[in-house]
């Protein structure tokens, strides 16, 4: 069956390589990727899949490293990651056209990066959660409502949600400036209304837990830990919409076995598999023909009407400006 399939992908430069396939990926949810994804991808193509798990920044670091005699085939990043892994040489465009489920994608997906060097399997919507029985949230504006003094909590700079926080504060002010220098003057105003700035969403929870928290800032995938508290708490709807963010795929550049790589990148993409990493609440599909039951939708980034209210923060504007986030948000809010 490997054989097969390279016969099928063949193009100049391919190199089966061996029956085997190494990816790199975050750690989280392997029990559910090896059930939905790997094992059936496996099944399918008579090979192997070796897996490699790590953040971002590891794993970029040892594709750079390896640029010259690369072993992963194919990665996921966020966006902006994959962009700053492109801007080093490391990836190989994705021929779309050879993609069954390409035309499936939601619009923000198909090519996320430019070039086609990049192709969204999960979008992720950063909103605010709030306690509906203390206080209203209708802008983003109303996070430096008074009835919140003490009770809101953030998310740092430098987790994801950090810049797409910056990004919702200036677009409330009426803002477009990429510097973000507006919204980073709200946030130094008000940072002694901010019980605290969180990296984890266990301590999120935990601070809702102890009520300590009564709104925060955070990604949509954590709504379901937010939910079995038992507390009266809810995803508010904000007049300028959520923030949006999303994961990629990507190939790396020099891979011996693009073939099988793009075998598999098209399987990922496949309503079949988006559908049942949404069932898990592991991703939200980036497939428009990933159905749902509406317990399952509601905690989710799915559908029409919430991928319309997303603002996608180009991933250019994150690379080119976060020194000078971190720069201002360590001078003027983090000490």
């Amino acid at each position: 069956m490997a054989y097969l399939a390279y016969v099928f992908f063949h193009e100049p430069g391919d190199d089966q390589g061996g029956d085997r396939l190494v990816i790199s990926v975050y750690g989280v949810s392997q029990d559910s990727f090896r059930k939905n994804l790997y094992a059936p991808f496996e099944a399918e193509c008579g090979c192997t899949l070796v897996v490699e798990t790590g953040n971002s920044a590891e794993r970029l670091s040892k594709l750079a490293a390896r640029k010259n005699n690369p072993e992963v085939d194919l990665a996921v990043f966020s966006d902006f990651d994959a962009l700053a892994a492109l801007r080093r040489g490391l990836l190989d465009p994705i021929d779309v056209s050879r993609l069954s489920n390409y035309n499936k994608l939601y619009e923000f997906a198909r090519d996320p990066i430019g070039g086609h060097m990049a192709v969204g399997y999960t979008v992720y919507a950063t909103g605010i959660v709030y306690r509906t029985d203390k206080v209203a949230i209708s802008s983003w504006r109303d996070l430096w409502s008074p009835s919140l003094k003490d009770r809101l909590v953030l998310p740092t700079l430098t987790s994801s949600g950090g810049p797409l926080l910056l990004q919702m504060l200036e677009r409330a002010a009426g803002g477009s400036d990429p510097t973000f220098a507006g919204a980073l003057a709200q946030v130094a105003a008000n940072k002694r209304s901010v019980v605290t700035f969180f990296e984890r969403s266990a301590n999120l929870v935990q601070l809702f837990q102890q009520g300590e928290a009564w709104a925060a800032v955070t990604g949509r995938y954590n709504l379901p830990l937010l939910l079995r508290l038992n507390m009266p708490i809810a995803w508010a709807s904000p007049s300028e919409g959520d923030a949006g963010g999303r994961n990629v795929l990507v190939l790396i550049k020099g891979s011996r076995r693009r073939a099988l790589a793009l075998r598999f990148l098209d399987k990922w993409l496949s309503t079949e598999v988006q559908t049942a990493m949404a069932l898990d609440l592991v991703d939200s599909p980036a497939n428009r023909e990933a159905t749902l039951p509406p317990n399952v939708a509601s905690l989710l980034t799915y559908g029409p009407e919430m991928i319309e209210r997303m603002n996608f923060i180009a991933p250019a504007v994150v690379l080119d400006h976060r020194a000078a986030w971190t720069k201002a948000w360590n001078e003027t809010i983090a000490r």
